[in-house]
């Protein structure tokens, strides 16, 4: 089990890395609903080796033999590798590549409330927005919920595929 969820965990760091790099150039000048969307679908096609991880020591490791523990073991192992991964990307993106990152997101979400809400909401959201960008400053922090972010999407997909995949 040990080799599956290092070789899968790797492929699903790997690939996570990759994709955000075309990501970042793919994504230029693009709105940033549309780079979350981007972001997500790294996510889950990075944690897509779950599944596969799990059919493979099922099928090739146990002889087509699998229990929903060690499906869900499994998941969750990679799921912490990919999401180490993404915790570490993030921070050299925020504290290298754009240092600027936090307060451009900010000033967009600004401007997107602005426009879209009327002056009370505004200035209710606005007071949301400055409680998270306390949170957000924070290099940790803001590396902390993106390790979650992704944490929480694989043990989805763990649980969603250990259902699955079972077999007694």
């Amino acid at each position: 089990m040990k080799k599956t969820v290092l070789r899968y965990g790797s492929y699903g760091g790997i690939t996570l890395a990759v994709l955000f790099v075309l990501g970042l150039y793919i994504g230029q000048g693009l709105d940033y609903s549309v780079r979350e969307v981007i972001g997500y679908t790294t996510m889950i096609l990075s944690l897509s080796f779950i599944f596969f991880a799990i059919k493979h020591q099922r099928d090739k490791e146990n002889e087509g033999i699998i229990s929903f523990g060690s499906s869900l073991k499994i998941g969750v192992l990679i799921s912490l590798i990919v999401a180490l991964v993404f915790g570490v990307i993030n921070l050299v993106y925020v504290e290298i590549i754009n240092p600027e990152f936090t307060a451009e997101y900010y000033a967009h979400m600004v401007e997107k409330y602005r426009n879209s809400l009327s002056e009370v909401d505004f200035q209710a959201k606005l007071k949301e927005l400055e409680a998270q960008k306390e949170l957000f400053s924070s290099t940790f922090m803001s590396t902390l919920i993106m390790f979650m972010t992704v944490f929480v999407l694989g043990f989805i997909i763990s649980l969603i595929s250990a259902l699955f995949l079972q077999r007694k």
